[in-house]
């Protein structure tokens, strides 16, 4: 998004060599970094010493890594700790918000709703949302595939500017709607590709159009209850908690001063380094402006077992869960891999998913349907003061690692 996952439209999958130069700082004590255990599988201590680099790079306070491979081995780790000033270890069955991860689960109730036969991906979005700028011209299917050319109200500075002095204000649709809707488009519907969160609030809407039931209880209903999500939800607008357990959310900068460019001015990237320039609490932002885009909460393993059927199968029958993997297109082709983006799902390389950044949290999720692999990642931090994304970098260093890939120079973050 930017804000709530920044997928290539700037992907931060990095080179690990490219940060394992920088300088560490006191974020996330080292006491708490856990070794490896006898039966852990060979590719963890070399991944773990990698892993920790790159926090510590990046001023991470805490992460949980959960990898399931059944070629090499599961192994899962936490990392860090639930404040900056220590606040105890960050544990497995920490509650994370997983920012636009969530678009996943939007875009799987849209297909359900669309092989019930109570929506058409080819429907024009103007036959559910009249008034959508040229939305007779506007598929379903474009909404989900980022192909629409509507504004991303997330972009606006006006938005953001009132994200920073007032976080706990409880955000309405129709609100950042009408943000997005006050803009030109960036281009004719299916003409570009461009990564807005206005299309995914569009789809929660017309969900909640079609059935007569809130976006979050069609989640609990089709999703998080028949896989058994116990610790995932998506929250009403006016609850900023998260479930504990849980750690702390920080960021460097403001949704202002990082709207242009994540990465902070160079003095601060250095003060960062040396550990003099902390990240600042964000846990408490209200994430009513996410909604259908970003607003979910989840856990490690919970999104192992999200991911799993997400990709797998499981959520969709299998000429819908084939529509959607065929509807993958390249946005970026980074080396060693290339990333696509479909109907509310990303490709990088051989596995599928998303990623998520919302102020406070950055997440990964990914599932190889060929080899099973699953790799989830969640850390605490929504970008490094070089404003990269944590948990993107480190499941690079993982997937290189599981797949035995060359490192790779990182694309700019971007939105």
């Amino acid at each position: 998004m930017r804000r709530f996952g920044v997928i290539g439209i700037g992907l931060s999958l990095v080179a690990t060599a490219a940060v394992t130069g920088a300088c560490g700082n006191t974020i996330g004590p080292p006491a708490s970094w856990q070794t490896p255990g006898p039966t852990a599988p060979a590719y963890a201590a070399a991944l773990e010493t990698r892993l920790q680099t790159i926090m510590k790079g990046m001023g991470v306070p805490a992460a949980v890594v959960m990898i399931t491979s059944p070629e090499q081995g599961d192994w899962t780790q936490t990392f860090g700790t639930r404040t900056v000033e220590g606040g105890g270890p960050v544990t497995v069955g920490d509650h994370f918000r997983i920012g636009s991860n969530t678009k996943t689960m939007t875009g799987t109730v849209l297909l359900q709703l669309a092989q019930e036969g109570k929506i058409g991906l080819d429907d024009p979005v103007s036959k559910y949302r009249p008034d959508v700028p040229d939305g007779d011209h506007i598929t379903i299917a474009q909404l989900l595939s980022m192909r629409s050319g509507l504004y991303n109200y997330s972009e606006d500075e006006q938005f953001n500017a009132q994200l920073d002095s007032d976080p706990t204000r409880v955000w309405k649709p129709d609100e950042l709607l009408a943000i997005a809707f006050a803009k030109p488009p960036y281009f004719a519907p299916g003409a570009g590709f461009h990564y807005s969160n206005t299309n995914l609030i569009l789809a929660g809407l017309i969900i909640e159009q079609l059935t007569g039931h809130s976006l979050r209880d069609e989640f609990q209903q089709r999703i998080f209850g028949p896989l058994g999500l116990a610790g995932t939800l998506l929250p009403t607008d006016t609850d900023s908690a998260i479930p504990a357990p849980h750690p702390q959310g920080y960021m460097f900068g403001t949704n202002v001063s990082t709207l242009d460019d994540p990465a902070l001015p160079a003095p601060e990237q250095s003060a960062a380094a040396a550990g003099t320039l902390l990240p600042k609490d964000v846990t408490v932002s209200n994430p009513s402006w996410a909604w259908a885009a970003g607003g979910a909460i989840s856990t490690a393993a919970d999104l192992t077992r999200y991911a799993t059927a997400l990709v797998g199968g499981g959520l969709l029958d299998p000429k819908m869960q084939q529509t959607r993997l065929d509807s993958i297109q390249p946005i970026q082709t980074p080396a060693p891999f290339e990333v696509g983006y479909g109907l509310a799902l990303v490709r990088f390389g051989p596995l599928y998913g998303h990623d998520g950044q919302i102020p406070g949290f950055n997440s990964f999720m990914a599932h190889d349907p060929v080899r099973k692999d699953t790799v989830i990642v969640l850390t605490s931090l929504f970008a490094g003061p070089d404003g990269k994304q944590p948990a993107n970098e480190m499941a690079m260093a993982i997937i290189q690692a599981l797949y035995g890939l060359p490192a790779a120079a990182s694309p700019s973050p971007g939105r």
